[in-house]
């Protein structure tokens, strides 16, 4: 079974939560360490953050508080805090404070004291479709439609609305309403706007967000991504639906970019949809990844119908009341729709008529028929209008209200609700799954009906669930479409490095967060899969996935990866050859005659066999020889033992060079006749289990067993001691015993307090005898003391430790290794031959990873237990030296040197740079100053004029110090007289065009030493100090003109003087503008449908080349201005296509580099185009004079408002030509002033009084004055203050 994944312990024992402050008041986050004394770092987004006046910074005995005081909407962040190795992240989110509600009183305020009649208006272009006003809105008509809802709050309709709020026209404002915003241009690209408060997780910086779009228009869609943190660039992928991949679809509609600033390390991506159609609506998804971090994002796209053009006259289009061909011509009264509704009621049966109508269903080779039949003479202009036409809406249905959406989307495992709209509360309706009918089921599928809603609700979404539902009512039909979206699967426990011998099975294995999930198995960067010959296995179990690799080999050795759409873990494997170990050796045994000795040796492989050999000679099993292999425990027992079982006696295990030997010793025992009184002997052999001083050495845990014989008569008694204690005979642990010519002495499980001296006496009648016989314990030695990390680098480390306290009676011969992962619980052996050294250089470290070590002693009886592991640590290199050290300056008592960041950083970040010196000839580094910097420039002051000097930069992180980037040679401190030199930069060497109007500022860096003298001069004069400004410095020098002018143009040249030496440089400037008008168009010659034009240039050509002309033809009924060329570069030209019958009147306008001219320059004459075959002779008639005086229609009304809230006065008049217009207070001129707004759409005349006072009321007139005349009108203001609260609540 695989271990359980470790939780790292964190070094908080209280940790910031997340809050939520109003605006303008202090958030104070708080956390405690175990640790009083640890060190703890705050930051934002990444960066440090330093006490201040913004924020407060305290740490007291572990307590550390944070606190932002004064909040506002950019302290709304992400924010996390850094002790040791732990870290904490949190957020601060900010609210608006919430507002007092409005007091009753205040409302009512709000509305006007006296209705005042308004032109007839429809709702604003913006109000909902289904004709609610909201509750700050203007007033509808009286009789709007039958579903429009007005606001409680609005003010009373005025009496005299229009009856259909559709036949005004939409310019016009409601009374005492503000105006409405001016219409965007559906032209303009729209971005989409992001909400940056939003509670930002994964990669996305900024998600984006679903929008709206007008078929025809353009939207983008933004993703932005931080790259700071990430070490390969992101990849985005754009879907619509659930599979389709959109950067296939790239093209005419729809395109696809990306941004990188270096200055931020932000990525933005964008979609432009351009031109939308009615197909493009529908769900949409933004895939990020980079390496194994992954994030997504939906967002849904709507697509409205472009609105139908508002209902007009076309013949009032293309018919005018004034043939003079003014700009003036043809003006409207717009009075009549001041009048009251009844005189609307009153018209001719000829309005009635849709000429649209008659258009868009006769043929087009009727078109002209009909052109000329209702008095359209602009066939051009008739065809672009009726080809922009809304096309006939669908039919609406009749049974829903509103269908089902053309697509939802929804996440594996969540439930989602399908809502549709029907016609009839009592419709039964039915719900149908791939045109399957779907059966109610509440652990499922849920029915609901609440009024003419039908919901559809659809629990723990599958992929199963993944189709095209129906609601069917009758015999009409709403489909929509399901998408089922799985979650990226993640790895909840990752793999484990594994460390094997040679033949042995491995298995790796990991959890995910989906049960089945698919995985991909890669090692070094290869795809595993399945072979003949079995070699890998895949296993799943849940949420389980194993790779098991049988028989494992050193080709197997590697990086093993696992990877999901949501992440991947890595582990190492290494294989090791098989090397036996020998747990137990065979000893020399010395037996008696007729006794048994057993050799037994233990080898680490328990399925080794091997073979026994004496003398060379295999050793075959009978009667008395059994040789028996039990696990890793070898034996080879011989009975009755005989003279001639004497001999070497080896065992050889198969496959292994090497062998296991020993010595059978036969011991005969000699019987000589002795006379009956025989003092006692003891017959001790020391040759063989002892050393010649009779010391016997035994490993601690094993039996010891002294068989000593002895002889006397009469039989002597055997006392045994170790130093003055007497050992009983009774049955314990250590104990003797006595037989005939025999006493044995027995230690079972030797530990270290049974070392020492025994003695062994036996006495009889003739005498005594005594031997003394030292026993020596043998252990394996202590742990050793826990190792200490020296040093660090990019894959290794240096690790130092101190022998044991005790070796166990026998010398150290070396020391074993193991490493382990923080996180992990596998500990892996680093040497396999003991280590004889107390340091030891460990490799083959993964960079960035936390790391322990711990260490075994080995002494000839085994190995002790490992040492308590090291503290962790982090293999970290040191920075490479910094590149590119050079000096940038250098005067008698200074010196200014730069460089460039080392080429290869690292996983830790740069702390700064150190920078040393030194007199030549010494080896005595001096720092330039306290700390390091963080910049790669520095100038090092109050140095000794004319030493020599050298210096060295070192790069610092947390490994310690990089090698130092030094200086080629010394450096002498003295000022060098350095030339004049100007750099005119690349763009400056040609001539620089710029706008009139426009900022120019030219840098102009240089060199020289001392400071030069510099001097500008244009065309050889001085500058203008009142319109050009030059500010000098050591290095370069400025020429700045706030505003450019077509006399700033010319040649300016800048001098450099050192004494007698110079330098001149000279640069060419011009200012352009726009053109002027072409001159003298005429007509040359007109025939047919055509006419032949010239003209003259401009005599302005805006100080650069004319690079074209745009050429307007225009008839003189209608005036409408159309193009006939653009950028047409001759002085000439022939306009064809015109329309017989037709008189025309043309313009020019000169374009250059700038712009097209602000004047055209219009023909004097006209040409007329004749119809072939007569002549028409016009019958002449007197001009009718259609000039009348300003007189208004409408007037001005007294009224009362209140403080603080906007007023606006509004009258109509009527007069031609178009009267000009002047507001007076008190018979004071207003209209320039900035308190005022003045308004005037078709006659309707409205004065804006932005938040009056009530020094602002008074009497109001508006003066309208034309050549025929004038009129004035008047009203009186009244301002009134605002009621106190306590009148409020009354």
């Amino acid at each position: 079974m695989p271990e359980p994944t470790k939780k790292t312990a964190s070094a908080f024992t209280k940790k910031p939560k997340t809050q939520t402050a109003a605006l303008g008041s202090a958030a104070v986050f708080e956390a405690e360490t175990e640790k009083p004394d640890a060190k703890v770092r705050w930051q934002r987004d990444g960066k440090d953050i330093a006490a201040g006046d913004k924020y407060d910074i305290t740490a007291e005995a572990g307590k550390h508080s944070f606190t932002i005081k004064d909040v506002a909407k950019e302290d709304a962040a992400g924010y996390c805090v850094i002790a040791a190795a732990s870290k904490v992240k949190f957020e601060l989110k900010v609210k608006e404070p919430e507002p007092e509600p409005e007091p009753e009183a205040v409302k009512k305020a709000k509305a006007p004291a006296e209705p005042v009649p308004a032109p007839a208006e429809p709702a604003p272009a913006e109000a909902p479709a289904n004709g609610e006003a909201p509750a700050d809105a203007a007033p509808p008509p009286a009789e709007a439609p039958a579903n429009g809802e007005a606001s409680a709050d609005a003010a009373p309709p005025p009496a005299e609305a229009p009856a259909n709020a559709e036949a005004a026209p939409p310019e016009a404002p409601a009374a005492d309403a503000p105006p409405a915003a001016p219409t965007p241009d559906p032209a303009v690209d729209r971005r989409m706007s992001v909400d940056t408060r939003q509670d930002l997780t994964g990669l996305f910086t900024e998600k984006p967000q679903s929008g709206d779009v007008t078929v025809g228009e353009n939207i983008i869609f933004v993703a932005k991504v931080c790259a700071e943190s990430l070490l390969k660039k992101p990849t985005v992928k754009w879907f619509k639906g659930k599979w389709m991949d959109l950067a296939a679809k790239s093209g005419k509609h729809l395109q696809l970019k990306e941004q990188y600033d270096r200055n931020t390390k932000m990525y933005t991506f964008e979609m432009h949809i351009i031109g939308a159609k009615a197909n493009f609506a529908g769900g949409y998804r933004c895939e990020v990844s980079s390496r194994d971090k992954f994030d997504s994002c939906n967002f849904d796209l709507t697509v409205h119908e472009a609105r139908a053009p508002e209902e007009f006259d076309i013949r009032a289009a293309f018919r005018r009341t004034s043939v003079d061909g003014g700009e003036d011509s043809g003006e409207l009264d717009f009075s009549a729709l001041l009048k009251k509704r009844d005189s609307l009621k009153v018209q001719s049966s000829d309005q009635n008529l849709d000429v649209w109508d008659i258009l868009s269903k006769a043929p087009v080779t009727d078109y002209e028929k009909i052109a000329f039949q209702y008095g359209i003479t602009d066939l051009r202009g008739m065809l672009k209008r009726l080809k922009k036409m809304k096309k006939p809406e669908e039919k609406k249905s009749a049974a829903f209200l509103k269908k089902l959406d053309p697509a939802y989307q929804v996440e594996k495992g969540h439930k989602i609700k399908i809502a549709v709209e029907v016609a009839d509360e009592n419709t039964e309706v039915k719900w149908l799954k791939n045109g399957q009918p779907i059966a109610p089921s509440g652990s499922k599928y849920i029915f609901e009906s609440v009024g003419n809603m039908r919901y559809l609700t659809i629990k723990n979404c599958s992929l199963a669930d993944d189709a095209a539902y129906t609601c069917v009512v009758g015999e009409e039909k709403s489909v929509t479409e399901l998408f089922v979206k799985e979650p990226p699967v993640t790895i909840l426990q990752n793999l484990e490095d594994q460390q094997c011998m040679k033949g042995e099975r491995v298995e790796f294995m990991c959890e995910v967060s989906e049960e089945g999930a698919h995985v991909k198995w890669e090692k070094d960067g290869v795809e595993l899969t399945r072979d003949e010959s079995f070699k890998y296995r895949f296993k799943k179990d849940g949420h389980k996935h194993y790779l098991i690799i049988n028989e494992a080999t050193k080709e197997d050795c590697g990086n093993y990866r696992v990877k999901t759409n949501g992440g991947e873990s890595v582990a190492e494997l290494m294989v090791e050859e098989k090397e036996l170990e020998v747990y137990q050796n065979i000893a020399d045994l010395t037996v008696k005659a007729k006794d048994q000795a057993v050799f037994k040796c233990e080898v680490s492989d328990e399925n080794v066999k091997g073979i026994w050999y004496k003398n060379g000679v295999e050793v075959k099993a009978d009667a008395r020889t059994n040789i028996t292999h039990i696990g890793r425990i070898h034996k080879l027992t011989i009975d009755d033992v005989k003279p001639e079982d004497q001999g070497d006696y080896t065992f050889v295990p198969e496959g292994y060079a090497f062998n296991l030997s020993a010595k059978l010793n036969f011991l005969e025992v000699k019987i000589d006749y002795v006379p009956r009184q025989d003092p006692p002997k003891i017959h001790l052999d020391t040759s063989a289990g002892s050393t010649p001083e009779s010391t016997i050495v035994v490993v601690a845990g094993n039996k010891l067993r002294l068989d000593v014989p002895i002889t006397g008569d009469p039989a002597p008694t055997v006392v045994w001691t170790k130093g003055e204690k007497v050992i009983s005979e009774a049955d314990g642990r250590v104990h003797v015993e006595s037989t005939k010519g025999h006493c044995i002495f027995t230690i079972e499980g030797a530990e270290r307090q049974d070392e020492g001296t025994y003695s062994v006496i036996v006495r009889n009648p003739a005498g005594e005898d005594k031997a003394d016989i030292v026993v020596k314990v043998v252990d394996v030695p202590d742990p050793p003391q826990a190792p200490r990390i020296l040093s660090v680098g990019e894959d290794s480390c240096v690790v130092e430790w101190d022998a044991p306290l005790f070796d166990g009676g026998s010398p150290v011969i070396g020391y074993v290794l193991e490493r382990k992962k923080k996180k992990s619980f596998r500990w892996m052996r680093l040497n396999y031959d003991p280590h004889k050294e107390t340091t030891y250089t460990a490799r083959r470290m993964i960079e960035g990873m936390t790391y322990e070590i711990r260490v075994y002693a080995v002494n000839a009886i085994g190995m002790s237990r490992h040492s308590a592991p090291s503290q962790p640590f982090i293999p970290i290199a040191p920075t490479s030296e910094p590149m590119a050290l050079m000096v940038d300056d250098i005067s008698d008592t200074t010196i200014s040197l730069k460089w460039k960041a080392p080429e290869r950083l690292g996983t830790a970040d740069l702390d700064g740079y150190g920078v040393e010196y030194c007199k030549e000839g010494t080896d005595e580094w001096v720092p330039a100053f306290e700390g390091l910097t963080d910049r790669t420039s520095v100038t090092i002051r109050d140095l000794p004029t004319g030493e020599r000097m050298q210096f060295r930069v070192k790069a610092y992180n947390l490994a310690g110090p990089s090698a130092p980037a030094s200086l080629g040679q010394p450096v002498t401190i003295r000022e060098i007289m350095q030339r004049p030199k100007i750099w005119i930069p690349r763009h400056l060497k040609q001539t620089l065009v710029k706008k009139v109007g426009e900022t120019i500022n030219l840098v102009i860096p240089f060199q020289g030493k001392p400071k030069p003298k510099v001097t500008w001069t244009k065309d050889g004069e001085e500058l203008d100090q009142k319109t050009v400004s030059i500010r000098n410095s050591e290095v370069d020098s400025i020429l700045f003109i706030r505003r450019a002018d077509r006399k700033d143009s010319g040649k300016y040249a800048i001098k450099l003087q050192i004494e007698n030496v110079e330098d001149e440089a000279d640069i060419s400037m011009q200012i352009v503008d726009l053109p002027g008008e072409p001159q003298d168009i005429k007509i040359m010659d007109a025939w047919g449908f055509n006419v032949a034009l010239e003209w003259k240039p401009p005599k302005d050509n805006g100080n650069c080349d004319i690079t074209g002309y745009t050429i307007q033809k225009a008839d003189k009924k209608t005036m409408e201005w159309y193009t006939v060329y653009d950028q047409y570069r001759r002085t000439n030209c022939v306009v064809s296509d015109l329309i017989m019958g037709n008189e025309y009147i043309f313009r020019a306008y000169a374009i250059n580099m700038v712009g097209i001219s602000l004047e055209p320059c219009t023909s004097k004459d006209s040409a007329f185009i004749q119809k072939p075959g007569f002549v028409y002779k016009p019958p002449s008639y007197k001009d009718h004079d259609f000039s009348e005086a300003p007189k208004f229609t409408h007037p001005l009304v007294n009224r009362s408002v209140i403080s603080g809230y906007n007023a606006t006065l509004s009258c109509a008049v009527r007069g031609i030509p178009k009267p000009k217009i002047t507001w007076y207070k008190n018979k004071m001129d207003i209209s320039s002033e900035a308190k005022y707004r003045t308004f005037s759409r078709q006659g309707v005349l409205t004065l804006e009084i932005r938040k009056p006072c009530p020094f602002d009321g008074g009497v109001y007139m508006c003066k309208a004055v034309n050549a025929s005349g004038e009129d004035v009108v008047e009203c009186k203001l009244e301002v009134r203050p605002q009621p106190k609260e306590g009148e409020q609540k009354k």
